[in-house]
């Protein structure tokens, strides 16, 4: 049953290549962001991407059954691609047939999209505004 999660997002939480940082918690304490920094650092370096330059977003999760890490970056103009992966019994893993982003999750993505029309797909568009909405 649906119950409301601490979402939470500030301008100054970034990856050391700008990548934006949300944070969601199904117990309602704050989460432990570092525990997801190695694992966002090897999901990155998994895509041919130049994060420094690319609008992106991540969802450090910490969800009822498993702690979540969704990865999401805007490519292509206009579409949004993500990778989650699930700690699982203290193992990363990353698996598109069984783990997705959950209903929460949504509520940071659209969010999102419209900080990304009007910072990047706009007239004027600025990486360095993008990074700093929420």
């Amino acid at each position: 049953m649906f119950k409301p999660r601490i979402i939470e997002g500030h301008p100054d939480w970034l990856d050391e290549t700008g990548v934006k940082i949300y944070t969601i918690s199904a117990s309602n304490h704050l989460v432990d962001q570092t525990k997801y920094m190695s694992r966002l650092t090897k999901v990155k370096a998994m895509r041919d991407i130049d994060w420094a330059n690319t609008p992106a977003f991540v969802i450090f999760h910490d969800g009822a059954s498993c702690n979540y890490l969704v990865l999401v970056w805007w490519g292509n103009d206009n579409e949004l691609f993500t990778s989650v992966s699930v700690n699982a019994e203290g193992e990363w893993q990353e698996d598109a047939n069984q783990y997705s982003f959950c209903l929460y999750d949504l509520e940071v993505m659209w969010a999102e999209r419209n900080i990304y029309i009007q910072t990047i797909d706009c007239k004027s568009p600025s990486l360095k505004q993008y990074q700093q909405s929420r």
